[in-house]
């Protein structure tokens, strides 16, 4: 077998040690079934022609922006740009956040026409502002492209895609920032016990979580990175969270029992990726990325937009020099001791409960708007307090000393749009919970169960400015023109019945979290009385003694810590 023609940007040695050539092979088919299938199989992934054969064609089938620069313009612009420097000496972009341009398997050459490339790509996408995935994007394709121009124009292409639906990467601090916080609900939801721990040890989760892309994008060796990029190329950004969430997986497996300190579990997964082949190999890396049922891409990208606009809603939208703004606030900061005070819960309790919210409202602090030692054993005033909030936490002590809650949505002000009559309301975000005598969360049970549910077309729903009840007889009606689609709302999805989406009610004699052959929990109107079960929404257990006299009630709302 005749050794495979690297390119001249390859160390031949390193290349054969990390991906071995097994030679030529043919792929007679490009269409998108056909290809998903063969890109999670590494159909390609040791013949080094085929790989690059189908990089340039999966790259050239892109849809672009109308002006995309191209081979021909890199070469009218590098020898002006580079001038008389030496490759090795050139700087990088500031848009790659001083990011190492990871060598993989190219010589010294290649390390420099990477520079090269960056700077070019730097002068002809001035709107790029922050894009730390890009070299090592750059280098990767370096090892599959004729010369420096291919590389560049291939390059191009991926950050001049003009399809909304079909995002790439990240190419400003603001989606960056939210795809981190995107990331870390992700992991709230589908890695659960490598969530517990990170908020365990780590003085700022999302700092560990902003660290995702670079697990990908610098961390993962070759021959990895290589199998997660013929997957991306063809099915898109959502197997980067996928890959990202099997990685965690892995990393809380191999470390379970072990000792982690805060200051050093961020450099402590980078190691874990850099060594991963120690672990796990591609296959089975891939195997457990796309074994966890995520969300669509619909929900994923209304989740993104979500975050966006709570980081806009904050002022953040490009990096600071001297702090980043846009950090989580550790649940030990968000939850302080100093200024904390519940009738039900203590504050290690409360920052439980907050190591669950999504990371758009993570970034508060608790705010507590109705407690019945305070306010009176009224639901009235329970509404009145709480109304023009959203989301909330409701939390109930019983006689028996068992304490239990929900993360609610949605206003309760909602419940105004039935006309007097109990109606469902909310979305998918919500969860019911018990602390005492244990702590077990149970959420939507379409998040545990995707099968339950196919979603419904993107373009029906995606921007619609309507808020939605879970009620059949609810009518859809119009908000504010800036009001996104809430991200799992129930009319994305195709549910077999109601019973699977009845999340929130609230009446004048009762209020009612979750239903459909039961409640998770009812409350009556003189807040005296309570019940609970099990319910289709949540799929949970009791939350507490089925039948119970409440001794305590409260309702907390989330307030930006910097509104005082």
């Amino acid at each position: 077998m005749n050794p495979p023609g690297y390119s001249c940007f390859v160390d031949r040695d390193k290349m054969d040690s990390a991906i071995p050539d097994l030679g030529p092979k043919e792929l007679s088919c490009m269409e998108l079934p056909e290809l998903k299938q063969l890109a999670r199989q590494g159909y390609w992934a040791r013949s080094y022609a085929l790989r690059g054969q189908v990089y340039q064609r999966l790259i050239r089938d892109i849809p672009c922006r109308t002006v995309t620069p191209d081979a021909g313009v890199y070469r009218d612009i590098v020898g002006k740009i580079v001038g008389k420097h030496s490759s090795a000496s050139l700087p990088l972009p500031e848009f790659v956040d001083n990011t190492q341009v990871p060598s993989y398997c190219l010589n010294s050459k290649g390390e420099g026409a990477v520079r090269k490339i960056l700077l070019c790509i730097s002068n002809q996408f001035p709107d790029v502002s922050f894009c730390p995935a890009l070299p090592a994007v750059v280098a990767l394709l370096l090892h599959y492209s004729a010369d420096e121009a291919e590389c560049f124009e291939k390059a191009c292409r991926i950050l001049a895609c003009k399809d909304p639906s079909r995002k790439l990467v990240d190419q400003s601090f603001l989606a960056f920032e939210s795809s981190c916080m995107t990331f870390g609900d992700l992991v709230n939801k589908y890695c659960q016990a490598a969530h517990q721990l990170m908020v365990a040890v780590s003085e700022d989760v999302l700092q560990v979580y902003a660290d995702w892309q670079r697990w990908l994008f610098g961390e993962l060796p070759l021959s990895y990175f290589a199998r997660v990029f013929d997957v991306f190329l063809v099915e898109g950004y959502k197997v980067l969270y996928r890959v990202a969430l099997a990685i965690l997986k892995f990393f809380h497996k191999a470390r379970a029992g072990q000792p982690l300190e805060s200051d050093s579990v961020k450099q402590d997964i980078r190691t874990f990726v850099r060594d991963i082949a120690k672990t796990v190999s591609p296959e089975k890396l891939l195997e457990k990325a796309f074994a966890i049922r995520l969300f669509s891409r619909k929900e994923i990208q209304l989740l993104q937009m979500a975050n966006e606009k709570a980081l806009k809603q904050k002022g953040i939208t490009v990096k600071q020099k001297s702090v980043s703004l846009s950090k989580r606030q550790f649940v030990h900061l968000a939850v302080h001791a100093d200024n904390f005070h519940s009738e039900i819960v203590g504050v290690k309790e409360m920052r439980d409960i907050w190591s669950w919210v999504p990371e758009r409202f993570a970034l508060c602090q608790p705010l507590l708007l109705f407690s019945s030692l305070q306010h009176g054993y009224s639901l009235t005033r329970f509404y009145f307090q709480c109304e023009g909030r959203e989301p909330t936490v409701l939390l109930i002590k019983t006689t028996q000393k068992e304490v239990c809650g929900a993360y609610l949505s949605t206003d309760w002000s909602e419940r105004n749009k039935f006309g007097g009559k109990l109606g469902f309301f909310g979305t998918g975000e919500c969860f019911v919970f018990r602390l005492q005598p244990e702590v077990q969360r149970y959420e939507w049970v379409v998040i545990k169960h995707p099968e339950l549910t196919k979603p419904v077309s993107l373009e029906s729903t995606s921007l619609e400015s309507t808020t939605v009840s879970s009620s059949p007889s609810h009518s859809l009606s119009s908000e504010s023109s800036d009001r996104l689609s809430p991200f799992l709302a129930t009319r994305h999805f195709n549910l077999p019945s109601k019973t699977e989406s009845l999340f929130m009610a609230g009446g004048s004699d009762c209020l009612i979290i979750g239903g459909g052959g039961g409640q998770a929990l009812y409350i009556d109107g003189d807040l005296n009385r309570g019940r609970t079960g099990h319910c289709d929404t949540f799929n949970n257990q009791p939350l507490c003694s089925e039948n119970f006299l409440i001794a305590a009630v409260e309702a907390w709302g989330f307030q930006d810590p910097d509104i005082q």
